[in-house]
């Protein structure tokens, strides 16, 4: 729909006006003014005053926290299985006569064969949850 406003030709989508009228029972005229505050064309004095209220409970909220937050630091288990696997790997990698650096001791194994470089990642699948 085409709507003039301030001298302006305003595309107004339909399905937007249809939708306001049939959800908020407005009529026609009251779901076209809803648009025009929701893209700005129209300011609405009770909107604009809950928007302030919101505005100041958020910035005195901040300012009320004057602790800093606790920063926890989460260790993992070490994975026995997975370390003794890498450890296993990185020595066949080893007879085999390839150079072999462990970058994490459960999980990567870097090496070289010629000029190429390879990393290996274990990856250990979790059984599916029921």
């Amino acid at each position: 729909m085409i709507y003039k406003f301030n001298d302006k030709n305003l595309r107004i989508p339909d399905s937007e006006i249809e939708n306001s009228m049939k959800i908020l029972n407005l009529t026609k005229e009251e779901a076209i003014q809803l648009w025009l505050e929701d893209e700005g064309y129209l300011e609405n004095e009770v909107v604009e005053e809950l928007t302030e209220k919101a505005k100041v409970n958020k910035i005195s909220r901040e300012a009320k926290s004057d602790k800093p937050r606790k920063q926890t630091k989460r260790e993992r288990k070490p994975d026995e299985e997975k370390e003794n696997l890498i450890e296993m790997l990185a020595n066949c990698l080893k007879n085999a006569g390839i150079s072999t650096e462990i970058t994490n001791k459960s999980k990567i194994i870097e090496f070289s064969v010629g000029e190429n470089n390879y990393k290996l990642d274990l990856i250990k699948k979790r059984p599916p949850k029921k």
